[in-house]
C-alpha cells in the first residue's frame, strides 16, 4: 500500500517540532520539503535550506533569508552540474543575497554577471575585490544603475573614471562628479555638464576650486545655485548675490550657511517669498525678538517654521497660540511649560479639540479647570472629570452637569468627594449610576439602594464591588 504524501497546506500547519524533525529526515522528499518551506517557524525553513534534496527552485525562494545555508547545502554541486544556469532559478533577490556573502564562490560571481535581472548585476558591480576585468564589463553594462554603481566603487582605475565621466547617463555622470579621486580636467568639464544634477554634485565638493565656484555662480539652474549657496567658502560677492538671487529657493538656502551677514538676515525677514522667512526662521542664531516677529508671521509655513524649534521665548509661543491652524494650536496646547499667559489664551481658544486637550493638563490648575468645568461644549468638561486633579468644586459641578456623559465621568472619578455619591447613586441615568456603583468606597446605605436598583446591570455591578 502507498501512504501519499502530505499536501504543502498539511505541512504548513504541523507543529515547530513535527515540522523540524520531517525537514531532518534523511529521507525527505521533494515533494515534503517544498511544503515545509512554507513553514511559519525559521527554523525549519532553515533546514529546508540544508537539505540535499529541497529543489532548485525552492532553494532560490528561501535563499533572500537563508543565503548561507543554501550557499553551502551538500546538494548544491549536483544540481549546477545538472543545470549550468542554475541561477537563473532564483530570484534576483535571492542571488543579491548570495553577492552579499564574503565566501561567495566565483561560480556565483559569475552566474549574477550572466544574471538577466539588472538588479543583479547593480550588486554584483558594487561588491568589493572584483577583478579589473570584470569592473570594466560592468562599466560597459547596458543598464545605467549597473555603471552608476560601478562609478561609485573607490577602485575605479583613472581610464573607467573618465569613460563613466562621458557616459550617456546623468546618473552615472553625477555619480562620477561625487568621486574624491577626480582628475581636475574631468571636475571643469564636468561643470559645464548639460544636466543640473551632475553641475549640482560637482557644486557640494568640498575640494571646489575656485575657477569652478565662479562657473557655477553664473548656473541658471537654481538647484545648482541653492546647493552652491549653503557653501560656507563663497566670496563676499558671491554669496551677496545669491541672497538677492530672483529665485527664492536660492535665496532661502543661502540663509543656511553657517555664516550670513547682518545685512543679508534683514533682508531674508521682510522677503517676499514665504520660503525664504521659513528659512530665516529655522536658523540656530535666530534671536528670541526675530522669532517672537516670524511666529506672527502672515504665512503659514513660516509659523510651521518656526513650531519646530525647542527654544521659543514666550512671546512666540504666544503668537503661536493665536495661529490660525488648529493642529498648530493643538501642538502648542501639548507642549510642557507653558506660562500662565499662554494657558489663558488657549482656554478661550474656538476650537473643542484645543480646549479639551487643555483640560487634561496637569498643570493647569484648580481655578482654569473650573472655568473649563463651565465650557458650553460638553466634551471638554467630560475632559476636565478625566483630570488628575480637579478639586472638590470642580468635581462638585461636573456631578451635577446637565450632561449624561459629564456625570458619568464624574461619578468614576477617584477623588471623589463621599457626600456626591447619593445623588449620583439615584441619577435618573442608569450609566451614571452604573458607575457610581462600581466604586469601592461607597457609603453601606447607597450601596443598599443600589442593590435594589431597577436596572439589572446596577444590581450586578454593585453586587461584586
Amino acid at each position: 500500500m502507498t501512504i501519499p504524501e502530505p499536501d504543502s497546506r498539511t505541512l504548513a500547519t504541523l507543529s515547530p517540532e513535527a515540522a523540524l524533525a520531517a525537514a531532518q529526515a534523511h529521507g525527505a522528499t521533494a515533494g515534503t520539503l517544498s511544503g515545509l518551506a512554507g513553514h511559519p517557524d525559521a527554523r525549519v525553513r532553515s533546514q529546508v535550506a540544508r537539505h540535499p534534496n529541497t529543489p532548485a527552485e525552492v532553494l532560490g525562494t528561501l535563499a533572500p533569508a537563508f543565503p548561507r545555508e543554501v550557499l553551502h547545502n551538500p546538494g548544491l554541486p549536483l544540481m549546477r552540474l545538472a543545470r549550468p544556469g542554475l541561477l537563473n532559478l532564483f530570484p534576483a533577490e535571492g542571488v543579491t543575497a548570495l553577492l552579499a556573502l564574503p565566501e561567495a564562490p566565483a561560480w556565483v560571481v559569475d552566474g549574477a554577471a550572466r544574471h538577466e535581472d539588472f538588479g543583479v548585476r547593480t550588486a554584483l558591480a558594487a561588491r568589493p575585490g572584483l577583478g579589473a576585468e570584470r569592473v570594466q564589463a560592468l562599466a560597459a553594462d547596458a543598464g545605467w544603475q549597473v555603471r552608476e554603481a560601478v562609478a561609485r566603487r573607490p577602485d575605479l582605475s583613472e581610464p573607467l573614471v573618465r569613460q563613466l565621466a562621458a557616459d550617456d547617463d546623468y546618473d552615472v555622470r553625477k555619480a562620477v562628479a561625487a568621486r574624491p579621486d577626480l582628475p581636475g580636467d574631468v571636475l571643469r568639464t564636468l561643470v559645464t555638464d548639460a544636466h543640473g544634477f551632475v553641475r549640482a554634485s560637482v557644486a557640494r565638493r568640498l575640494d571646489l576650486p575656485l575657477d569652478c565656484l565662479l562657473t557655477l555662480a553664473t548656473d541658471d539652474d537654481p538647484d545648482v545655485l541653492s546647493t552652491l549657496a549653503r557653501r560656507v567658502d563663497l566670496p563676499r560677492n558671491v554669496r551677496d548675490w545669491l541672497a538677492a538671487n530672483e529665485h527664492p529657493s536660492v535665496r532661502a538656502a543661502a540663509l543656511q550657511a553657517w555664516t550670513v551677514p547682518p545685512e543679508a538676515l534683514a533682508r531674508a525677514e521682510h522677503d517676499a517669498e514665504d520660503e525664504v522667512r521659513a528659512a530665516l526662521a529655522r536658523r540656530p542664531d535666530a534671536p528670541p525678538e526675530l522669532l517672537v516677529r516670524l511666529a506672527g508671521d502672515e504665512a503659514e509655513q513660516v509659523r510651521r517654521a518656526v513650531l519646530e524649534r525647542t527654544d521659543l521665548p514666550e512671546d512666540a509661543v504666544l503668537a503661536l497660540a493665536h495661529a490660525p491652524e488648529q493642529d498648530i494650536r493643538l501642538h502648542v496646547a501639548s507642549a510642557e511649560g507653558l506660562s500662565g499667559a499662554v494657558l489663558d489664551v488657549l482656554l478661550d481658544d474656538p476650537d473643542t479639540a484645543v480646549r479639551t486637550l487643555l483640560a487634561v493638563r496637569p498643570d493647569l490648575g484648580p481655578e482654569r479647570l473650573a472655568r473649563l468645568a463651565a465650557d458650553p461644549d460638553p466634551e471638554v468638561r467630560r475632559a476636565v472629570a478625566y483630570a488628575e486633579a480637579p478639586g472638590d468644586a470642580v468635581l462638585t459641578v461636573l456631578a451635577a452637569d446637565p450632561n449624561i456623559g459629564v456625570r458619568r465621568a464624574a461619578a468614576r472619578h477617584p477623588a471623589l468627594s463621599p457626600a456626591l455619591l447619593p445623588p449620583l447613586a439615584a441619577d435618573a441615568d442608569e450609566g451614571v449610576r452604573l458607575a457610581a456603583a462600581g466604586r469601592g468606597d461607597l457609603p453601606e446605605e447607597v450601596r443598599e439602594r443600589l442593590r435594589a436598583d431597577p436596572d439589572s446591570s446596577v444590581r450586578a455591578e454593585v453586587g461584586g464591588a
